[in-house]
């Protein structure tokens, strides 16, 4: 009987083990992907406290002078760089801190960088809910940055290397449908204490749930078992790999680890120096492209500011945070759609459908915006025509929640060989936050300048990202993580790079 309980079997690509789900391994990577609670919850609450009156009053009162303004410009209400630095100072914090968690990661493993993660973001949330002045506000959020940075890099590497290869991008995914949960419970919060004098600390302080319920959930599972053998407990790999795999005849997947990881060893160059290499160049390209990519698709800057944004465009303050639940349900419903598809259809796939889709929608909300606000954005929007902004956004959210949301993760945490993948998924998140600090922090004023405009700043690289997506990605689905490299040699464009190295 197998160890796991229940489970199902699938034919890996390039092997016999590892096909299977049991009820152990859907457990582990569960509570795993519990780790994008933190950076859902944080993308969610700090759009919705920056509309709450109480808070503005008590940190920014030019904004609420700016919006009694007869005269403003509905797209110019929220311009304000010090507001915009409360959000924004977290992923200066998320990128240093994701470049220290690549080298954590490897010496101390996967689950001792959640954990770390965890804490540090429980403390943020601490100093956010008590703070008294804008430099409080700030330090809190520099405590949070650190939290995500370090559970965004482990969790995804994580969950590649722990789940079966056939069902890689399903687990995967749960990392975005976990982020997606946090996105939503937030927006609730900012909804039901939006109306409370200290509403905003409440759902400043609640951010600790999510890190205490991710930080308890990491202390309950085994690190991966390619973190193990990687630091030499071969024991504690077999144990691992026997729990998840639901089979106690692990053998021949834990000597493929101790082989890959004997092959990392071997190679002396500091990761950050290998991962340079012409070799590692389709790989290291794909970690930073996708991850600036997904930034220039617009979807962080929405998330963030979508009650500000609803608000611009004619809902009452009620109204704009109920807008940013609806969004975040949908958001959160279409991940549900990827998890089901990713496995079955492919990356590739995924990718180009809700490239094409979102490349509409942000034309179409260029358009509509452009004809009722006006070119100056004076204009009052009437509601028939909000709701359809509302409605377009919302089609724009679930393209983007099945193909480059939890794409975004999947793909780079899945191409690396075990040498590099710490460092190339440090990568790619420290991209990740740089792109979401450059663009949070210019958001509302590109808002104000380019109106409608900014529309189709987003719709041309929605454009250029699914055009390079169609010529220089590989379809992933079903490999193996150590048998990766064949992707790369076969590809028309990368196997001049890859041919004749050793992997």
């Amino acid at each position: 009987m197998p160890m796991g309980g229940l489970a199902l079997t699938g034919n890996g690509a390039g092997g016999d083990f590892g096909g299977r789900i049991t009820t152990a391994v859907a457990i582990t990577c569960i509570v795993a992907a519990s780790g994008g609670l933190i950076y859902g919850y944080d993308i969610g609450i700090s759009g919705g406290v920056t509309t709450m009156v109480p808070f503005l009053q008590k940190f920014f009162p030019s904004i609420l002078r700016k919006a009694a303004s007869a005269k403003t410009n509905v797209y110019c209400v929220y311009d304000s760089q010090v507001l915009t630095a409360f959000t924004s100072s977290l992923y200066i914090a998320g990128l240093a801190a994701t470049l220290v968690a690549s080298r954590l990661t490897a010496l101390f493993g996967r689950k001792f960088t959640m954990v770390l993660g965890g804490c540090t973001f429980f403390v943020g949330a601490a100093v956010n809910a008590g703070a008294q002045n804008i430099a409080m506000l700030i330090l809190g959020r520099i405590f949070l940055g650190f939290g995500v940075g370090f559970t965004n890099q482990a969790t995804p590497v994580y969950l590649a290397e722990v789940a079966p290869p056939k069902w890689r991008g399903a687990f995967n995914t749960g990392f975005q449908f976990f982020l997606g949960i946090g996105v939503v419970s937030a927006n609730c919060i900012n909804y039901g204490t939006a109306k409370i004098k200290f509403g905003w600390r409440l759902s400043l302080g609640l951010a600790i749930v999510p890190a205490v319920i991710m930080t308890l959930g990491a202390l309950m599972i085994t690190d991966s078992p390619s973190s193990l053998v990687d630091r030499g407990k071969l024991d504690q790999a077999r144990k691992a790999l026997t729990k998840v795999r639901g089979d106690s005849n692990v053998e021949a997947e834990l000597a493929e680890l101790i082989k890959a990881s004997e092959a990392a060893k071997a190679v002396v160059e500091e990761p950050f120096v290998t991962i340079f290499e012409r070799r590692y160049r389709p790989h290291l390209v794909m970690a930073i492209l996708i991850s600036f990519f997904q930034q220039v698709t617009g979807i962080n800057v929405i998330a963030f500011y979508a009650p500000v944004l609803f608000q611009s465009v004619g809902f009452g303050s009620d109204s704009a945070l109920l807008s940013a639940i609806i969004l975040g349900l949908v958001n959160l419903g279409s991940i549900l759609v990827s998890t089901f598809a990713v496995d079955r259809f492919g990356r590739r796939f995924l990718f180009l459908e809700g490239g094409i889709q979102m490349l509409i929608c942000q034309i179409a909300l260029a358009i509509l915006l452009g004809v009722t606000a006006g070119a100056a954005g004076e204009k009052h929007i009437p509601k028939p025509e909000a709701m359809l902004v509302l409605v377009l956004m919302c089609l724009y959210a679930a393209g983007f929640g099945w193909s480059w949301g939890p794409l975004t993760w999947l793909v780079p945490s899945e191409i690396f060989p075990l040498k590099i993948r710490t460092t190339g998924m440090s990568i790619n998140v420290a991209v990740n936050f740089g792109g979401t600090f450059v663009l949070s922090q210019t958001f509302l004023t590109m808002l104000c300048h380019f109106k409608y405009g900014l529309f189709l700043f987003y719709a041309g690289w929605i454009a250029i990202m699914t055009i390079f997506i169609a010529l220089f990605l590989p379809e992933t689905k079903g490999i193996p993580l150590d048998s990766m490299d064949v992707v790369w040699k076969q590809h028309w464009y990368w196997r001049r790079f890859v041919k004749e190295e050793p992997y």
